[in-house]
Order: structure tokens, then C-alpha cells, then sequence
């Protein structure tokens, strides 16, 4: 972790090794979810990441407006990761236990994200 990262970048970093540690699993994912289910979980994570990093490079003063726009689309990315867990445990391919650790790391990042976006908008 570098000093200078946001803390929300270093939580969504997390999120994607998690993403990928879970969906990679064949036992949880079969191959039959592999391109349908699997391969969106795993980009919206990377999505999730790298619209937050990229905003953070953005100068705050000159692009005020694209900077928020780049947090609001994974502030969106997250919701969809979401919809995608939830879907997991109605399909039955993740535990109560799994999917709530889970949804827990992505809401983190998600209000973390509009926080920041709050910030930036005073």
C-alpha cells in the first residue's frame, strides 16, 4: 500500500482479490456460470478500483465534475456487484456467511465512495 492511497482505493483493491479468490473457486462456480455470472463479478470489481483510482489522479480544482462523475460510476459498479451476490445466493452458490462478508466489503467501499463524493461537491 502506498501512503498516498485513499483509503477507499486500498478497500477496493481488497474487494477485487476478493472477488476473484471467491468466483475463481470452481467448486462455488461452476463452469457453467464461468462467462454468464463469474466474468461480471470479476469486472466490476477491477471497474470498481479503477474508477476510483483514476478519479483520485483527476486535479480536484480544473475537472471537479468528471472526478465526481468517475466516483458516481462506482458508486454504480458497486450496487451492481450487489445485485450479482445476491443473485449468487439465490442461485445457491453462496452461504448466508459468504455472501454477507461479501456485501459488507462492497457497501464499505460504496459509502466510503459517496463520501468522498459528498466531500468533493462542498
Amino acid at each position: 500500500m502506498a501512503e498516498n492511497d485513499l483509503k477507499v482505493i486500498v478497500k477496493a483493491k481488497d474487494l477485487a482479490v476478493h472477488t476473484f479468490k471467491l468466483t475463481s473457486n470452481c467448486n462455488r462456480y461452476p463452469k457453467k456460470f464461468r462467462h454468464s455470472l463469474v466474468d461480471r463479478m470479476q469486472n466490476k470489481s477491477m471497474d470498481i478500483y479503477e474508477n476510483l483510482l483514476e478519479a483520485n489522479r483527476i486535479h480536484n480544482v480544473t475537472h471537479k465534475r468528471e472526478r465526481c462523475e468517475m466516483i458516481t460510476r462506482a458508486v454504480t459498479l458497486c450496487d451492481e456487484l450487489l445485485f450479482y451476490i445476491e443473485l449468487s445466493m439465490m442461485l445457491e452458490l453462496l452461504n448466508d456467511k459468504s455472501a454477507e462478508y461479501w456485501s459488507r466489503m462492497v457497501t464499505d467501499v460504496k459509502y466510503m465512495a459517496l463520501g468522498w463524493r459528498k466531500s468533493e461537491q462542498k
